[in-house]
């Protein structure tokens, strides 16, 4: 299952060694930053001399383009969406190459500046400029766009221990914030002559050295209670319509993504769970949604809820070893079909809704949460039974208790577009008041709950781009909107009158 020995974390623990390293290509340089302390040594005693640092790294960290573009004009906007699919494939091969070379390059970084971010840099500040020139033929030219282009070989700051040969050079803990520890590099006695066999991301952790990694896994049992019920004034729109459409029972699985990457198969380079519209795919456009066979009961509702899939860490060959969004990027074990979906539509705690435009699009939470930082991560973890607490990290559950991943959409709509350049700024969550920002307005709220029946302990993961590590907290949920005008007007009733319908 890749799981640390208790004895070996008790181990580095006592001796508190840890290390981390980040590889920072900025410009067109790379600096070296190593951190690293021994629990007795002192940056000038003599255990030091004579001995190499341990880079450890885990991953390459890109900035986000989409995050930082303009709005695009509507002719520019295939192309712009492709380029920024091929950026995501450049990041995937890059990540690929270190991958495969990860050891030689902790030792060399001028290796990874030659073989990764070297290359990786040319091939973004091509697709950076092929952005600026399809958005400047219909609106003003974006400037500064190149400055995204460079990348950095990064440690994983989420890990919680690892191990590093000693250095004759003085301690430099001048990090620039990039790095973090490393998870379990070299052996267990620091030993140097070991130290490329498990440095960075453990070889032995859950997808072959891919995460995820016990410090993503956190019990339960051992986590208060944190959820809060907002309060709801009066006028509140209180009813809830629930829509059956399945577990995905048929197994309808592919590697793309049609809000973020239409018209590129394997857009998303991980696989989805699809409930509801069957004709979704890469290329499905607004009139093959609407003529799309639904496993929804209600046929009215023939819209398109989909997430990563979650797999076992159990040494099971899925079908989808060589396939693209499956081994070939990175996620390998069994696909798990989820032992309860279930999809309602909730009110608003401040006042009533208003029905929510056909075809309108919604990605919650953040594919890229690992690298990009957590402002638009949105996932939720907990377990049936322990649902008054919810996790960031993947929950560890008791025997009789089952995994329970959720997402709350954004409920606030901007009243004039079905999506937006960055999938984002279309909708909004509400205020901590419950009343949406300025400009929006209040539309039923789409809350996800998928549990499933696995082993108790670590030992699962969802499916992630493979530079994000299998990270629990890149978790997302995406939503089409194809409600028939007749059964949205029934939904807004519901809600707005107090009643739960199905």
């Amino acid at each position: 299952m890749g799981r640390t020995s208790r004895k070996k974390r008790s181990t580095l623990a006592n001796r508190a060694i840890i290390a981390s390293a980040a590889l920072i290509l900025g410009g067109g340089g790379l600096a070296a930053v190593n951190v690293y302390a021994s629990a007795g040594e002192g940056p000038s005693g003599s255990s030091h001399r004579n001995r190499q640092p341990v880079r450890q790294v885990s991953t390459i960290d890109c900035p986000e383009v989409v995050n930082e573009i303009p709005e695009v004009p509507g002719r520019a906007r295939a192309e712009v969406d492709r380029e920024l699919a091929a950026m995501d494939t450049q990041i995937t091969d890059a990540y690929r190459e270190f991958a495969d070379r990860r050891d030689r390059m902790a030792r060399d970084p001028q290796l990874a500046q030659n073989a990764v971010l070297g290359p990786l840099k040319a091939r973004r500040t091509a697709s950076i400029d092929r952005i600026a020139t399809a958005i400047g033929r219909g609106a003003e030219r974006p400037e500064g766009l190149g400055s995204l282009a460079p990348c950095s070989l990064r440690a994983d700051d989420e890990a919680d221990e690892a191990t590093a040969a000693p250095t004759d050079r003085p301690t430099d803990d001048g990090s620039d914030g990039n790095g973090g520890e490393g998870e379990d590099g070299g052996n267990e006695g620091g030993n140097g002559g070991d130290q490329g066999q498990d440095t960075g991301q453990g070889q032995e952790d859950g997808q072959g050295g891919n995460g995820p990694e016990d410090s993503d896994f956190v019990d339960i049992r051992s986590v208060q209670p944190n959820v809060d019920r907002p309060a709801r004034l009066r006028g509140a729109s209180r009813g809830t319509f629930t829509t059956e459409c399945g577990r995905n029972q048929n197994g309808k699985f592919n590697p793309d993504n049609v809000i973020a990457a239409p018209g590129v198969a394997n857009g998303a380079h991980h696989m989805h769970d699809y409930v509801g519209n069957q004709a979704t795919d890469a290329f499905s456009g607004d009139d093959d949604l609407a003529a799309g066979d639904t496993t929804c009961r209600n046929q009215g509702d023939r819209s398109t809820y989909y997430w990563p899939v979650l797999r076992l860490q159990n040494g099971a060959a899925e079908n989808d070893a060589e396939a693209d969004g499956g081994g070939r990027d990175q996620n390998t074990g069994e696909i798990q079909t989820p032992s309860q979906v279930t999809l309602k539509f909730v009110g608003n705690p401040t006042g009533k809704v208003t029905a929510m435009p056909r075809f309108l699009r919604i990605i919650t939470g953040d594919a890229k949460a690992f690298t990009n930082g957590d402002a638009n991560a949105n996932a939720s973890w907990s377990c049936t039974g322990f649902e008054d607490r919810q996790l960031k990290e993947y929950p560890v559950c008791p025997e009789d208790s089952q995994v329970v991943r959720s997402f709350a959409f954004q409920s606030c709509w901007d009243g004039q577009n079905t999506d937006s350049a960055n999938h984002r700024t279309h909708v909004a969550f509400a205020q901590d008041d419950g009343r949406c920002p300025n400009g929006f307005r209040a539309i039923p709220q789409l809350v996800q709950r998928i549990v499933y029946d696995v082993p108790p302990g670590p030992g699962f993961a969802v499916d992630s781009f493979p530079e994000q590590l299998h990270k629990p907290v890149t978790d997302h949920g995406d939503f089409i909107n194809v409600f028939d005008d007749r059964l949205m007007r029934k939904v807004v009733s519901c809600v707005n009158d107090g009643r739960k319908c199905r």
